[in-house]
């Protein structure tokens, strides 16, 4: 429980209430210091302490270590600003390479200082931020596209859309991190989730969204994997066509998917499911006609079966955040 302080009231009809002591002394408060109070959706009265000083950038310092990459990643959706390597003598090569390949897997940072012994990356990108709304549409947007392209060309043995979207699943990775960043900046802040209209719990759902999201991506990469790895092995018409019939029915289960989860739609969400028995019908064709398939090609089309189905799944996952 928190700290519990009656209301008073002045005898002209004001009410007050004090401050904790140590509260008001760890954040510099005197005898006329000047507090920012701002009324919260639900009720609530915030007081910052902070108005009218400018925000100081998060920095954070790093050295050279085996987990190097998971650890920029991290301090990355954390929230933080800078995030310099330092290496006791000099940073090799490896290093370096290891580096920047991680800055650009991540939207908005960037090496903005380099020596011998020391890389300091910057996230340029400033507040106010895109809403997480918008974010996350243009990653659904990214991830249906994927899962056209990652069908199509495993029907058509087209091998350079097959690698077109194994290439785009590293703008799809960008989209995921940044919202991370900003939902676990919005619950840090609670002025900013009320500047963008989004609560805690709805943070959550949005970040449950974006990875199931981000794993539809990695089953179309894996998809068009299997794609290359036909190795110019051509379908049979039926087969094609029972294909392309079910990447229909999973790009439409995954649109009605998206659509529930923003519109909070209930009725859109129980179509997903509906479509389970669509799904086993047409999995179950194929898994048939795969039967007069070559040895070489078989394992191919039941794996671009089962990706399209883990593509199912979490189109399912997602529209039972609408509950």
């Amino acid at each position: 429980m928190g700290d519990l302080r009656k209301i008073q009231q002045t005898p002209t009809g004001t009410f007050f209430v004090c401050l904790p002591r140590d509260w008001a002394k760890e954040n510099g408060l005197q005898k006329g210091s000047l507090v920012d109070l701002e009324v919260t959706a639900d009720g609530k009265l915030l007081v910052d302490s902070k108005y009218g000083v400018e925000q100081q950038p998060k920095v954070a310092s790093l050295k050279v270590g085996p987990f190097l990459s998971r650890e920029i990643v991290g301090h990355y959706l954390l929230g933080y600003d800078v995030i310099r390597v330092e290496a006791k003598d000099r940073i090799d090569s490896n290093v370096r390479n290891l580096i920047k390949s991680t800055a650009n897997s991540l939207a908005g940072l960037m090496i903005v200082e380099e020596t011998t012994s020391m890389m300091s990356l910057q996230c340029l990108m400033q507040q106010p931020f895109t809403s997480p709304e918008k974010i996350l549409q243009r990653n659904h947007a990214s991830a249906a596209r994927m899962i056209r392209d990652a069908a199509s060309s495993f029907v058509t043995l087209d091998m350079d859309l097959a690698e077109n979207v194994i290439e785009r699943d590293v703008e799809n990775n960008k989209f995921y991190f940044l919202l991370v960043r900003i939902l676990r900046t919005i619950i840090q802040n609670p002025r900013l989730s009320e500047k963008l209209g989004i609560s805690p719990i709805e943070c959550l759902d949005y970040r449950l969204a974006a990875s199931l999201i981000e794993g539809i991506g990695d089953a179309c990469v894996q998809m068009a994997s299997a794609t290359l790895a036909l190795s110019g092995a051509k379908l049979s018409e039926d087969l094609r066509k029972l294909m392309l019939d079910l990447q229909s029915t999973c790009c439409e289960a995954n649109e009605q998917a998206f659509k529930a989860f923003l519109g909070k739609d209930i009725s859109l969400a129980e179509n997903v499911r509906d479509l389970k028995g669509k799904i086993e019908v047409n999995s179950a064709k194929i898994e048939s006609a795969a039967k007069d398939a070559s040895v070489d090609l078989m394992p191919q089309i039941l794996a671009a079966v089962s990706f399209l189905r883990q593509i199912y799944e979490r189109s399912v996952d997602m529209a039972d955040l609408v509950v």
